[in-house]
C-alpha cells in the first residue's frame, strides 16, 4: 500500500498572527466569528502584541496593527526613506573648500584635487580644489508604501536569548517551527523513539536568503557605509539556513534534510519532495516549511523597479485619489496595480498514515500529491505559460480519482496564487476556469490569501496551506474585502471568487486544491484533502485499529490544548537548543549491518539490497 502522507501539525507566524489553533485564519474571518470566537482571536493576538489595557482600545490596535498596512517606522518611514545624493561639487573664481577632519577618518586613496595640512592632536584641514562627487545622506518619499509585516509589536527574537545575532528570517524560522513542533500535541523524543534516524526529514528553504543588515543586506551595504561585515552574514544568508537552524537548534534532527528553492512555489518544492519520500517509504516523519523576511527598503527598491510592486502611484491611478489606502493595496482578481511585500514563516508537520495512527496524533489533512511543471520556451523569463495548466490539471485529476466526480465538482475550492498583480488576474482565472470546464465544475471558490498578508515569496504556498486546512475544518472561506468589485478582464464563468466572506458549511469541503506560480516558469499545485475526509480515509485502512487510536489521539489533544492555552498569553514555548544533547561521536553503534543513534528507537539498516542486480 501506499502510504498517505498526513498533516498532524502546523504552526507560524505572518502578518495576520499565529498559524497554529487557526488564529491566523481567524483574524482574516473576524467579522464572521461568534462573540466568544472573536474575542479569544482578539485577546490572544494583543497579548502576541504586547498590548494591555482598555479592551476597545486594544482591540482598535489589534485590528490596526496586524493584515497588510502602511510599512511601519521600525523598518522605515515610508514618507522619509534614507537614500544617498549623488552631489557634482566644483568652486567658484577659483576658491577653495575646506574642512577639518581626525587623520584617522581620511581615506587611504586621497581623491584627485585634495591637499592636507598638518594641524596637530590627530587633526588635519582638507583643501579642496577642482570638481568632486559626493554622495550626501538624504530622504525622501518612496513610492512602496505597504507591507503584509508581523503583527506589530510582535518580536520574534525577543523569545528567546541568542536571537540578536541572528538575522530576522531565522529568528522567525526558529519560533515558527517551534510553534508547530508544541502544536503537535505529542513530545519530539517520543517521535523519534518510533523511527530511524534517517525515516525524519526536513523539507525548508527561504527564496531570497537572509536580506537584513545582519545578514547579505549588511555585506552588500557595510563597505559603501563604511563598516564592515562580520563573519556570520554570509552563511546565515544561505536559502538553506531555516532548515539547517531548525535542525541544529529545534529539533536535533541528523536524518535527511533538503532546502528547495522554486521561486515564489518554493515551499510546494519542498512539500512535493517530502510527499515524495513518505510515500515511497523513505521517510515516516516531514518537518515542510520556509522564512522569509524580504520587507527591507532595498528588497523592495528592486522588485519595484521590475514595476511588479503595488506603489501610491499605481493604485492612486486604480482608485483615482492621491491618497490610497495601504490596507487595501492588494487586490488578487480585482483592479490592482502590483503585489505586496509580506513576511511569514510556515510549517507543517508530516507523518505518514500508519506512524500517524500508532501516534494517536490529530489528523488536519492530507497531501496525496503535488506537481510542479515549467513553462517551456519563453520570450521573457518573467512572462506565464503552459506549466500551471499541467499542474492543475494533474492535481484534478488526482482530486477526482480519490474523491469521485461528484465530489470534486460540489465539495472542492482553489487557493490561488492571487499575487494581484494585472496579469495574474487574468492569466491564472484563465487557467482556474478553463480546467474547470474540462472537469464540468461549475461555482468554483476561490481564495486569495495574499489580500489579507501579501507576498511572502518562498512561503507564500505555506500561507495558502495553513488558511486552507482552516478553512475546510470551519467551513468559511476568506473573501477578496480588499476590492470592491472583480475586474473586467478576469475569466470566471465557472468560478466563485467572493468578495466577503464565503459561508460553504463545516466539513462541507472534501480538498483544496492549493496553486502557486512563480517567477521564471516554477508552477506547482498540490491537492490537500480535508481533515475530516483524510479521517475517514485512515478508518477505513485502519480499521483494526481506529477505536484505540481515537482513545490516544485525546491525551494528544490534551496536550495540544495546554499548548493552545499558553500561546494565547504569549508564553511561545520557543525551542531553542544551543550544544544541549549533541550526539558524541563515540556514542554511534556502527557494525556492518546497522548503525544506532541515542536517542532514536531503531537504528539505521546498513542491509542495502542492490539496486542494480541486473547489471552484475
Amino acid at each position: 500500500m501506499t502510504a498517505l502522507p498526513v498533516v498532524v501539525s502546523y504552526g507560524g507566524y505572518n502578518a495576520a498572527g499565529r498559524s497554529s489553533f487557526d488564529q491566523a485564519y481567524r483574524r482574516m474571518i473576524l467579522d464572521s466569528l461568534g462573540e466568544a470566537e472573536r474575542r479569544k482571536t482578539l485577546s490572544g493576538l494583543a497579548a502576541l502584541m504586547g498590548l494591555s489595557g482598555d479592551s476597545g482600545a486594544v482591540d482598535r490596535a489589534v485590528i490596526d496593527g496586524t493584515l497588510i498596512r502602511r510599512i511601519e517606522d521600525a523598518v522605515f518611514n515610508p514618507d522619509n526613506a534614507p537614500l544617498n545624493t549623488k552631489m557634482e561639487i566644483s568652486q567658484q573664481d577659483g576658491g577653495e573648500i575646506r574642512f577639518q577632519v581626525s587623520k584617522r577618518q581620511l581615506p587611504e586613496d586621497l581623491p584627485s584635487g585634495w591637499q592636507i595640512t598638518e594641524l596637530g592632536a590627530g587633526l588635519v584641514e582638507v583643501y579642496l580644489r577642482g570638481s568632486q562627487t559626493w554622495f550626501v545622506p538624504d530622504r525622501k518619499s518612496f513610492p512602496v508604501k505597504a507591507a503584509g509585516q508581523l503583527p506589530s509589536g510582535f518580536d520574534p527574537g525577543a523569545f528567546y536569548s541568542p536571537s540578536k545575532s541572528h538575522p530576522r528570517g531565522l529568528q522567525m524560522a526558529i519560533v515558527g517551527a517551534s510553534d508547530a513542533i508544541n502544536a503537535l500535541g505529542i513530545d519530539w523524543a517520543e517521535v523519534c523513539r518510533r523511527v530511524r534516524p534517517d525515516e525524519i526529514g526536513m523539507y525548508a528553504s527561504s527564496l531570497l536568503g537572509q536580506l537584513t543588515d545582519d545578514g547579505v543586506g549588511g555585506v552588500l551595504k557595510s563597505r559603501w557605509l563604511g563598516g564592515r561585515a562580520t563573519s556570520k552574514m554570509i552563511p546565515l544568508a544561505l536559502n538553506s539556513m531555516p532548515g539547517d537552524f531548525i535542525n541544529a537548534y529545534v529539533l536535533g534532527n541528523i536524518g535527511h534534510t533538503e532546502a528547495i528553492a522554486g521561486a515564489c512555489a518554493s515551499f510546494l518544492y519542498n512539500l512535493q519532495a517530502a510527499v515524495r519520500d513518505i510515500q515511497s517509504g523513505r521517510r515516516r516523519v516531514a518537518i515542510v516549511g520556509g522564512s522569509e523576511a524580504p520587507v527591507t527598503l532595498e528588497n523592495l527598491e528592486g522588485f519595484m523597479a521590475m514595476s511588479a510592486l503595488a506603489t501610491i502611484d499605481s493604485m492612486g491611478r486604480v482608485d483615482r485619489t492621491a491618497n490610497p489606502d495601504p490596507r487595501l493595496y492588494s487586490r488578487p482578481f480585482c483592479d490592482n496595480g502590483g503585489f505586496v511585500m509580506g513576511e511569514s514563516c510556515q510549517y507543517v508537520v508530516l507523518m505518514d498514515d500508519s506512524l500517524a495512527v500508532a501516534l494517536g496524533a490529530e489528523i488536519h489533512g492530507a497531501v496525496p500529491g503535488v506537481y510542479m511543471d515549467a513553462d517551456g520556451y519563453k520570450k521573457s523569463i518573467s512572462s506565464p505559460g503552459p506549466g500551471n495548466y499541467l499542474t492543475m490539471a494533474k492535481a484534478l485529476g488526482l482530486g477526482r480519482a480519490i474523491l469521485g466526480d461528484a465530489d470534486l465538482q460540489r465539495h472542492t475550492m482553489v487557493y490561488a496564487h492571487g499575487s494581484s498583480t494585472p496579469q495574474n488576474r487574468v492569466t491564472e482565472s484563465l487557467i482556474f476556469d478553463r480546467v474547470a470546464k474540462a472537469f464540468d465544475i461549475y461555482n468554483w471558490p476561490v481564495c486569495a490569501v495574499k489580500a489579507y498578508v501579501g507576498h511572502s515569496m518562498a512561503t507564500a504556498s505555506g500561507d495558502q496551506v495553513v488558511n486552507a486546512i482552516a478553512a475546510m475544518r470551519h467551513g468559511i472561506i476568506p473573501g477578496v474585502k480588499t476590492g470592491k468589485a472583480i475586474a473586467d478582464d478576469v475569466y470566471q464563468e465557472r468560478l466563485n471568487i467572493p468578495l466577503a466572506d464565503l459561508n460553504v458549511g463545516a466539513n462541507s469541503l472534501q480538498a483544496a486544491f492549493i496553486n502557486a506560480k512563480g517567477f521564471g516558469g516554477n508552477n506547482a499545485t498540490g491537492v490537500l484533502l480535508s481533515p475530516l475526509r483524510t479521517e475517514a480515509m485512515l478508518a477505513k485502512r485502519h480499521n483494526h485499529l481506529w477505536a484505540d487510536y481515537c482513545e490516544r489521539r485525546e491525551t494528544v489533544r490534551e496536550q495540544a490544548r495546554a499548548y493552545e492555552a499558553l500561546a494565547d498569553k504569549a508564553d511561545l514555548r520557543v525551542i531553542y537548543r544551543f550544544g544541549d544533547g549533541m550526539v558524541d561521536d563515540d556514542e554511534l553503534l556502527i557494525s556492518a549491518s546497522q548503525v544506532a543513534v541515542p536517542g532514536y528507537g531503531k537504528a539505521i539498516d546498513l542491509q542495502i539490497e542492490n539496486p542494480f542486480p541486473d547489471m552484475q
